[in-house]
C-alpha cells in the first residue's frame, strides 16, 4: 500500500483518503496501484457495501481532491528514459477502467481541485459530489497532452459543444457547471463534509433507500450559477476545425470571445488538433476502446516518430518544463500557431504502436 493513501472500513463502507497535500494528492504509480488493489479486494469482501474516497490538504480532510497526475514524475521519466512511465499510463487507465465498472457504489467528494487524474478517479459512477469550493478541468493542453484517463469518453458525452470547450480550453468549472454538464449528481455544503463521511459509515445498505436517504440528508442545491456560456461555446466549438473555432473566436470582439481566443492562443497548437479529432471519435466509442486509443495518444505524445521528437523535445515534455519546472509559462510550442498544424502531423497521433494483442489495454471491454 501506498504511504499516500489511508484506508479504513467502517460499517459497511470502504473508505480511501488521498493522503498526499504537498502535491494537491496528484497520483503516482504506487497510489494507483494501492488505489487497484484496495478497490479490487473491497469488490470481492461482501462485508462492504460501497466505497467513498476524498483529498486531505495540509489544513484537513477535504480541500482538494486531486489534481491530476504526477506531471514533475513525468518530466524526469521521459527525460531519463524511465519505464515506469510506461507503466504508470497502462495501471492508470486500467484503474480508471475499474471504478467505470465498479460493482459497488463509489462515492468521491470531490471538494477543491479535480483536474486530470482526479476526474480519471471520479467521473466513472453515478455518485458524484461536488462542493462550493470544487474547481474542475481537464487542463491538458496546456502541457502539451489531452484530456486522457477517460477524458475523451466522458468529455464527448457533454451536452452540446460544451465537451470540445472543456477539452481544447482546460476550462474551470464550480459546482453548478458541473452538475449542468453531466460531470457532477450532488452538491454538498463544505462545512458539511465531515458529518456526511462520518454518517456514511453508518448507512445500511441492506436497507432499499439507504444511500439515497444519505444523500437527501446532505445533498443542497449549488450556491452560485455555473457560468457555462452555452449559446456561445455550441456556435463557436461546433465548427468544423480548431483554426475555424479561434478565427470566429477573434472576429467576435466581445469580452467571452477575446478571453477564449486568448486562452486558445496560448495553448499547444499541435494538441488542440490532436485534442479535437480525439473529442470526435470518442463520441462514437465504448469506454475500453476509448481508453487504448488514448494510450496510444500519450506513447506519441511523449515519443512523437512521425515528427522526430522525443523527450526534451517532446510537445509535452516543454509543456511540463514551462508550466512546473522551470516556470517561465513560456512554452517552445512546435508548431508556434494553429495555422501551421497540418493533419499528417496530427494522423499518426491515432496509430497505434502495438498490435492488437499485443495491446497493453487489450483485456478492457
Amino acid at each position: 500500500m501506498s504511504e499516500f493513501l489511508i484506508t479504513e472500513v467502517r460499517g459497511q463502507v470502504g473508505f480511501i483518503t488521498l493522503n498526499r497535500p504537498k502535491a494537491l494528492n496528484a497520483l503516482n504509480l504506487d497510489m494507483v496501484r494501492g488505489l487497484t488493489a484496495t478497490l479490487l479486494a473491497w469488490e470481492q469482501d461482501p462485508a462492504i457495501a460501497a466505497v467513498a474516497i476524498r483529498g486531505t490538504t495540509k489544513l484537513g480532510n477535504f480541500g482538494s481532491f486531486c489534481a491530476g497526475g504526477d506531471i514533475r514524475f513525468f518530466h524526469q521519466a521521459a527525460l531519463g528514459g524511465n519505464p515506469a512511465l510506461e507503466d504508470f499510463f497502462t495501471e492508470e487507465y486500467a484503474l480508471n477502467h475499474l471504478i467505470h465498472h465498479y460493482a459497488k457504489p463509489y462515492i468521491p467528494f470531490m471538494d477543491g481541485i479535480v483536474m486530470g487524474g482526479g476526474m480519471g478517479i471520479s467521473q466513472g459512477t453515478r455518485y458524484r459530489l461536488v462542493t462550493e469550493h470544487t474547481k474542475m478541468a481537464m487542463p491538458e493542453t496546456h502541457i502539451g497532452l489531452f484530456p486522457d484517463v477517460g477524458g475523451g469518453y466522458f468529455l464527448s458525452r457533454c451536452p452540446g459543444s460544451t465537451g470540445e470547450w472543456l477539452a481544447l480550453t482546460g476550462a474551470t468549472l464550480n459546482a453548478a457547471g458541473a452538475m449542468e454538464l453531466g460531470l457532477a449528481d450532488y452538491c454538498l455544503n463544505s462545512s458539511s463534509l465531515d458529518a456526511a463521511w462520518a454518517a456514511l459509515g453508518a448507512v445500511d445498505f441492506e436497507h432499499a433507500q439507504g444511500l439515497s436517504a444519505w444523500l437527501a440528508e446532505f445533498s443542497v442545491a449549488p450556491a452560485a450559477a455555473s457560468g457555462v456560456e452555452r449559446e456561445a461555446i455550441d456556435r463557436v466549438f461546433s465548427l468544423d476545425t480548431a483554426v475555424a473555432m479561434v478565427h470566429s473566436l477573434e472576429a467576435a470582439q466581445d469580452p467571452w470571445s477575446e478571453r477564449t481566443a486568448a486562452i486558445l492562443r496560448h495553448r499547444s497548437p499541435l494538441m488542440l488538433h490532436v485534442v479535437l479529432e480525439q473529442v470526435r471519435r470518442a463520441r462514437s466509442m465504448g469506454l475500453g476502446d476509448d481508453l487504448r486509443m488514448e494510450r496510444d495518444m500519450v506513447r506519441h505524445c511523449f515519443h512523437t516518430a512521425h515528427l522526430e521528437r522525443s523527450g526534451v523535445t517532446s510537445e509535452t515534455v516543454e509543456g511540463i518544463r514551462a508550466l512546473a519546472v522551470d516556470k517561465d509559462q513560456q512554452p517552445r510550442w512546435n508548431p508556434a500557431c494553429l495555422e501551421e498544424v497540418t493533419p499528417e502531423m496530427v494522423a499518426p497521433f491515432f496509430a497505434s504502436p502495438w498490435p492488437v494483442s499485443a495491446h497493453p489495454l487489450r483485456q478492457l471491454t
